[in-house]
């Protein structure tokens, strides 16, 4: 830490950088087995992985999820505009630049000193057209015009947890606001037993939504462990078997609940309200050990 990135450059093997951010200690870890890879950590909690040479390379199951969304946001290769809602490494972002050219982003990430770093450790291809702005993911996305969004992906933790004003129906009024027709939202939403959160979560997109998917590990939806779930919705069928075939051929295979199954799992729960609405529970902490 303190010494440039060109200094670095030169050495056999990359170190850890370590700087404090505004949300806690950031750590960049060099990926052993790939020479200009890198995961983000905060805190100790993994956030992100970014490979500088392969953009298109997602390590981290959850990101792998969003990243076949964002494959199936519009027919291959075709350019689209995207807001994330949250920022991290920006590995999503670079994915999809990656595998759509000439797309438009916009990435709101609260923590402008993880920016400066992750801007200045971890460069973006100059040719991205990605927008990055400090700001708090529902004020950012308060400033997107009205249907300007193809894609909106919301990856928001602060200490671990999403915060409470990202997880109600008023946050989804806005999403919908700023998606265009036929546009897609995806939200990777974390929880365990008695994934009272992820039932909430999907019972507040069911009522502003026609069409949901949720992408997770069979064990995290059976409530046996603490985990990751994407979750998916619009207004338009859902590529739902293309979703289901790659989630199941991924390394950690996911399954994909969707239609009565979906409705099934909710068990009753109600929407979520911004005045009833609480952060995310917090993992346990063998979750990262």
């Amino acid at each position: 830490m303190g010494k440039s990135r060109n200094a670095r450059r030169g050495r056999a093997a990359a170190e850890t950088v370590v700087e404090d951010v505004d949300g806690g200690r950031a750590e960049l870890i060099p990926d052993r087995d790939r020479p200009r890879a890198w995961s983000l950590l905060i805190d100790g909690a993994p956030q992100s992985h970014v490979d500088l040479d392969d953009p298109a390379h997602l390590s981290f199951e959850y990101q792998r999820r969003l990243g076949h969304v964002i494959d199936l946001a519009a027919p291959a290769g075709r350019p689209v505009r995207a807001v994330h809602l949250g920022g991290g490494a920006l590995t999503l972002a670079r994915y999809l630049a990656a595998t759509r050219p000439r797309s438009t982003q916009q990435v709101v990430e609260r923590d402008a000193a993880l920016v400066q770093l992750v801007r200045r450790e971890l460069p973006l291809d100059p040719a991205a057209r990605i927008r990055v702005r400090s700001a708090d993911a529902r004020a950012g996305l308060a400033k997107v015009p009205d249907g300007w969004a193809d894609l909106i992906v919301a990856d928001v933790f602060s200490g671990a947890r999403t915060p409470a004003h990202l997880t109600s129906g008023e946050f989804l009024d806005d999403v919908r606001r700023a998606l265009a027709p036929g546009g897609l939202y995806a939200a990777n939403l974390a929880d365990g037993p008695p994934l009272a959160h992820l039932r909430g979560q999907i019972a507040t997109a069911a009522d502003r939504f026609a069409e949901l998917a949720l992408v997770a590990d069979p064990a995290v939806l059976r409530g046996k462990r603490f985990g990751n779930a994407v979750l998916v919705a619009c207004d338009h069928p859902l590529p739902v078997a293309e979703l289901t075939r790659r989630a199941a051929s991924d390394p950690q295979p996911a399954r994909v609940e969707h239609g009565r199954a979906l409705a099934d799992f909710t068990g009753g729960a109600a929407p979520v309200t911004d005045a009833a609405a609480v952060d995310s529970p917090a993992p346990p902490p063998s979750v990262f050990r």
